[in-house]
């Protein structure tokens, strides 16, 4: 690849975070090259950040191994969020002997995630990398990612906790917080989190087919969690490696990465659900309330039942009062592909039967704030409601109409 001005700048692209298919920058090659207008295999971006110190020698490494695996078919891509030590001036000094970099500095974005996307942004690449240029990212490590990549995985992670895998020496409050980051990723997102065995990984490499015309909104630098979240992944292959201690720089590891992690993992469970039936849903709940009070007061009060049975009665019709609202309306769509009183029914066991254990938990709750804690008995069936409302909905929603709607 032959680029007309071997060291100017690439230009930031400038709008959504979003991957083009498969193309060739025309504007980065002089016509005299016209017939080597082709993609190149592996574009690799490095996101860099005051890393002045490190760019030589990572740049180095990383053509050295890719010049005898795939030479002349690749592309690094090193991207600077404007640092105060001049990291892109470094690259951009070195870039006449080492032909296959290509340097971007950022001025109005900051952040690794949308550093990483902006590189895959203007790589011919048919396969995108990230590696950090800290050096604690073994680059010999490329090559299995790349054999993982040649044998169909759609991406290949660089994994810490697989065998040959591992951390130098973290201290055990890093290690706590990095195992615990997991955990809550995993509760929040476990159909992502948990397709891989290191999700915080910073190392990996993705066909571009399979992110191509996906719209991104990352934060933070946990760029592999976005990827699998919005990609369209199939095959995942993973390759241990050591996480390396830092020989030059400062870590930028603080509590502000956390609390963007956590960001991510939030908007990224609230993109994966659909808004308007979460409206709808939580219209129907709330409904709910009023029939389930409702019904508690003329059974408790009125006709001078049991405390307990009130609740399950009232908890009951509560049940069937959503159901068929849901099934109207929230989930209408789905209900009027499978017509009939068969499959309504069908519909509204598996509603119920969902529903049950949360009726449980409502008279557990009822009886424990009013005979335990003396809680008036009116709260105490508000409280529980409330929080029977919150486990119905979570639980209906990834359960109940979706397994319907696969069976469409």
């Amino acid at each position: 690849m032959s680029f007309s001005q071997p060291n100017s700048l690439l230009p930031v692209p400038l709008g959504a975070f979003e991957v083009p298919g498969q193309r060739f920058d025309e504007m980065s090659v002089s016509s005299a090259d016209a017939e080597d207008n082709a993609p190149i295999y592996f574009s690799l971006v490095i996101p860099t950040y005051n890393e002045s110190k490190n760019v030589k020698a990572i740049v180095a490494q990383l053509s050295q191994l890719l010049d005898n695996k795939i030479p002349g078919d690749y592309e690094l891509i090193l991207v600077d969020d404007d640092s105060p030590d001049r990291t892109w001036e470094v690259a951009q000094g070195i870039m006449a002997d080492y032909p296959q970099l290509r340097v971007m500095r950022r001025q109005e974005e900051r952040g690794l995630s949308t550093a990483v996307i902006r590189g895959w942004q203007v790589a011919q690449g048919e396969v995108l990398g990230v590696i950090d240029a800290d050096l604690q990212h073994p680059p010999e490590t490329l090559l299995e990612l790349l054999g993982e990549i040649e044998r169909g995985a759609d991406l290949a992670v660089a994994s810490r906790h697989v065998a040959e895998g591992g951390v130098s020496d973290w201290s055990v409050v890093r290690r706590v917080l990095s195992r615990g980051a997991q955990t809550i990723g995993l509760v929040i997102l476990p159909g992502v989190v948990g397709r891989v065995s290191d999700p915080m990984s910073g190392y990996f490499m993705v066909r571009r087919d399979c992110i191509a015309g996906k719209k991104m909104n990352p934060t933070g630098y946990k760029i592999l969690i976005e990827v699998l979240g919005r990609g369209s992944i199939r095959w995942i292959g993973e390759v241990g490696y050591v996480f390396q201690e830092r020989q030059e720089g400062e870590s930028k590891v603080t509590w502000k990465q956390y609390v963007e992690y956590l960001q991510h993992l939030l908007r990224l469970r609230l993109d994966r659900w659909p808004v308007g039936r979460f409206f709808r849903f939580g219209i129907v709940g709330f409904s709910g309330v009023f029939v389930d009070m409702g019904v508690f007061y003329l059974l408790r009060t009125v006709l001078g039942l049991a405390l307990t049975r009130s609740a399950i009665l009232s908890s009951e019709v509560a049940i069937i009062n959503n159901f068929l609202w849901n099934d109207l309306w929230t989930f209408g769509d789905i209900s009027k592909r499978q017509p009939g009183n068969r499959q309504r029914f069908k519909r509204f066991l598996k509603f119920n039967l969902i529903c049950l254990m949360g009726l449980i938990l409502n008279v557990l709750l009822v009886n424990l704030l009013f005979n335990v804690f003396a809680v008036n008995e009116y709260l105490a069936k508000l409280i529980a409601i409330v929080a029977v409302t919150l486990w119905n909905f979570w639980i209906n929603m990834k359960l109940s109409w979706r397994v319907t709607d696969v069976q469409k």
